[in-house]
């Protein structure tokens, strides 16, 4: 094993967490129809033992905020009708509580977006100047924004306190900035006072490649990152990892390259079997574009042959991103509700609002929720 490796099985070690050896080796597979094959495997082969290994305590989703987002990149560019130039995406905060591998009590908090940090994101502010300028933008950002509750206030609402939390994690680093999480010992511009962190001694587990991206930012890369969002950030506040990890019985982050390099999925197994959020996707049509009534979408999957139609606004590499969001089909289970449908639940996910008819998604899972958070565990 190398140094490199050494260190982050140390890391890993020491959060309870490991990593899993099912997926080693698949995203070197080659040619790329042979990798896609090896890593569809993987997934079924990790499905079995994870389900066996067990299920978290509680699991809890609640919004954050809908934010503006380009429709071209949705679906791939798939849509067949005139539309809104902008539906909007609808931030989801999650919530999980579970044992480590070594029976000690975790809450992980899985996307706590602040939405004054994604504003800084250079998409998004320059969205911003260009609603201010034409007629009629103000109107368009009420129809396109909306805020339901910010990350403390949710820890309120489910009865948490800042320091009930051991990690917080994002599927990548897309419009977030860490500053705002984990606290700055310098002044962001704007404010008067470094931030303080908002889960206490929590830290950000994040895959090094994600790290890495947002400490060298290439120019392809530079409009959905908040650039020096690393300022001033405590570097032991982050627990890095460079695979597929599990964190404890019935929850694991796969890495899911792609999107970004160093995207990952949260995994989770729940009473209804086993549940899979990222943002390769902000719409079940994405994963299942066979079922999709958004014009144009399932006739991406009819012309094209693919059983997946990709979020598509980076595409850092598209066929490892196709090969991911297989990865999360393969480890997901069918709906109780609705068995047509994979519970799979969009990290952000497109608002099922009339105004953007007919962009709207086919169905939609509304949520998770599992058990009861608890407070005090730590």
């Amino acid at each position: 094993m190398s140094t490199a490796g050494t260190e982050s099985a140390t890391a890993l070690d020491g959060i309870g967490a490991r990593p899993i050896p099912e997926f080693d080796g698949v995203h070197d597979v080659w040619p790329r129809g042979e990798r896609l094959r090896a890593v569809r495997a993987a997934a079924a082969a990790y499905k079995e033992r994870f389900k066996a290994q067990g299920q978290v305590r509680a699991v809890k989703s609640i919004d954050i905020a809908a934010a503006p987002y380009p429709v071209k990149y949705a679906f791939h560019d798939a849509v067949s009708v005139p539309t809104l130039p902008l539906i909007s995406m609808i931030n989801r905060m999650i919530v999980v509580q579970y044992d480590d591998f070594g029976g000690r009590a975790r809450t992980l908090v899985f996307e706590p977006t602040v939405p004054d940090g994604s504003a800084e994101a250079p998409f998004y502010r320059n969205l911003q100047k260009l609603m201010d300028k034409v007629p009629g933008g103000k109107v368009l950002e009420r129809a396109v924004l909306r805020y339901y509750a910010e990350p403390g206030d949710v820890l309120r609402r489910l009865g948490l306190a800042p320091d009930d939390i051991d990690f917080c994690t994002f599927d990548h680093l897309h419009v977030q900035d860490p500053r705002m999480i984990l606290g700055s010992t310098e002044v962001i511009e704007g404010e008067r006072a470094p931030r303080k962190p908002l889960f206490g001694d929590a830290r950000m587990l994040v895959h090094e490649r994600e790290l890495a991206t947002l400490q060298s930012l290439h120019p392809m890369q530079w409009a959905w990152y908040v650039d020096g969002g690393l300022g001033g950030v405590d570097p032991d506040k982050f627990v890095t990892f460079d695979r597929d990890i599990e964190l404890g019985p019935g929850v694991a982050l796969l890495w899911t390259p792609g999107h970004t390099d160093g995207n990952h999925s949260l995994v989770l197994n729940t009473p209804d079997g086993v549940w899979v959020s990222s943002e390769n996707g902000i719409a079940l049509d994405n994963w299942q574009p066979e079922l999709s009534r958004i014009p144009g979408v399932r006739r991406y999957h009819e012309v094209f042959g693919r059983e997946i139609c990709p979020n598509a606004n980076t595409l850092e590499d598209s066929l490892d991103q196709y090969d991911s969001m297989v990865k999360e089909k393969t480890l997901a289970d069918r709906s109780s509700a609705d068995p047509r449908w994979l519970q799979i639940l969009p990290s952000t996910e497109l608002a099922p609002w009339k105004r953007f008819w007919p962009v709207v998604p086919t169905h939609v899972h509304g949520g998770i929720s599992y058990g009861e958070i608890k407070g005090g565990r730590r």
